[in-house]
């Protein structure tokens, strides 16, 4: 789909100047026009308009209060002045209420419009900032590991439907690499160069999310001091991914399917539409088609969103990836840690072989983040690795008589994986793992400076 033109409103009440502005602006802009100051209010009430040029002198509503009231509505809408009045305290005051620029009849027109594309370019960068300032929050490598059949003809069909405009739905257990399918796929499509936006449905609170999808309009409610611009609109042009769509409350499915054939959204508190191009790719852990069953989820919205489905296997089901997906992480946390931690040992690579990580690839991930960390082998060893790990008590034992231990280390090992396992179910709040672990939190820092684990990479501070 071809990009929207902006939308710019011409106010004056000679027809013969608005005649003017078609024959300038109608080849690369979207214009309306309006005789007085109602009319272009109206008009800002019901469309999305980007550029407003304002004659000062109107019948009804004078020019300067028509520019007060729109920036009453829309404190960000840049409006330019034109005006016969050359008298500069309408300049002054014009530009007080918040003008972009000021021009006086008859106009240069070649100044005009290069001032109406710097307006554009300036309004472009600020999407930019807000995309980026995105972007670095949700940062996640995009570069997808493995030669199992089923992941390689995953790969074909990413490759396949990227440069088809159509509507994605990813399913598979969580930690298998959903988003990272999703990034795939726009970088792979004519949108790539535009915003990947991702939006985590599970964790925005309930209240928040349609703000959050859609954004809303200044006073909207209490805390909408300012516009503020939702997901849709910083995705325009590119690629909006909403994770977990299952949570979403029935309410707000319906406005996502409107979106979806309508190709517009209002925010909230607003009463315009504004078009948007986005892409739409979709994924959940849940079994959508149960969920339409027990009426959770809308039948025409699953319609909608499974377009083309994308089923991610869990990593039990492609073991003969786990040493690819190792080498990989080790590389990368290596990097990270400036670590050169070389491998894993035989008998280690074959319990991460026997495992079935319930996890999926971001257990995997975690596990060989924290090893690099804390090692201080060349080669990760068997007694380095998790009690997860080992599944069942004998195969622990197995483990421990297999590396030929003596008791003493036996113990002490089993302590640090203990201590370590502990901190991780509290996210390493040191106060409430102690209490788990029954010692003082002086004796569990003592132990954690004993065991070598101060250099896990994490904040050892309670949060």
């Amino acid at each position: 789909m071809e990009a929207l033109s902006p939308t710019i409103l011409a106010v004056d009440d000679e027809p013969s100047v608005l005649e003017s502005y078609r024959l300038i602006l109608e080849d690369e802009y979207h214009l309306l026009t309006a005789q007085d100051g109602e009319e272009a209010l109206k008009i800002l009430n019901q469309h999305n308009v980007e550029l407003v040029l304002l004659d000062l002198k109107l019948p009804g509503i004078s020019g300067l209060e028509v520019l007060e009231r729109i920036k009453q509505l829309d404190e960000q809408l840049d409006v330019i002045v034109i005006t016969a009045l050359n008298e500069v305290e309408f300049a002054v005051k014009a530009i007080k209420l918040g003008a972009y620029d000021y021009f006086t009849k008859p106009f240069d027109i070649d100044k005009l419009l290069t001032t109406i594309r710097r307006v554009f370019e300036r309004q472009a960068l600020l999407k930019e900032v807000l995309y980026l300032r995105l972007a670095m929050e949700q940062q996640q490598f995009i570069n997808m590991v493995g030669r199992n059949a089923k992941m390689l003809q995953i790969f074909d069909l990413i490759t396949r439907v990227a440069q088809k405009n159509v509507t994605v739905l990813i399913t598979g257990e969580s930690g298998t690499g959903k988003e990272l399918v999703a990034r795939a796929i726009h970088q792979h499509s004519d949108r790539a160069h535009k915003p990947f936006i991702a939006v985590n449905c599970a964790a925005i609170p309930e209240h928040l999310m349609e703000s959050e999808l859609f954004g809303h309009e200044r006073g909207a409610f209490t805390s909408a001091i300012e516009r503020r611009l939702g997901k849709f609109e910083l995705a325009h042009g590119g690629t909006l991914f909403l994770d977990e769509v299952s949570s979403m409350r029935m309410e707000l499915q319906a406005k996502i399917l409107r979106a979806l054939q309508e190709r517009e959204i209002e925010r909230v508190g607003g009463q315009r539409t504004i078009p948007v191009d986005v892409r739409i790719i979709a994924a959940t852990n849940q079994n959508l088609r149960a969920l339409v069953k027990q009426g959770k989820f809308r039948e025409d919205l699953y319609y909608r969103l499974n377009v083309v489905p994308i089923f991610l296997p869990p990593l039990r089901a492609r073991k003969d990836d786990i040493p690819l997906l190792v080498e990989h992480f080790l590389e990368k946390y290596n990097r990270r840690f400036q670590r050169s931690v070389k491998g894993f040992t035989p008998s280690a690579m074959e319990r991460l072989l026997q495992y079935d990580w319930p996890g999926n690839i971001r257990e995997l991930e975690n596990i060989i983040e924290r090893l690099v960390a804390i090692t201080t082998n060349e080669y990760i060893q068997l007694r380095e690795l998790p009690i997860d790990l080992s599944t069942t008590e004998p195969d622990l034992t197995a483990t421990l008589l297999e590396e030929k231990l003596s008791l003493r280390e036996a113990l002490q090992l089993f302590e640090k994986h203990f201590i370590l396992h502990t901190l991780e179910k509290v996210r390493w709040n040191q106060t409430l793992a102690a209490k788990m672990l029954g010692i003082h939190r002086n004796t569990l820092a003592s132990k954690l400076d004993a065991l070598g684990l101060r250099q896990e990479g994490r904040s050892s501070s309670d949060s």
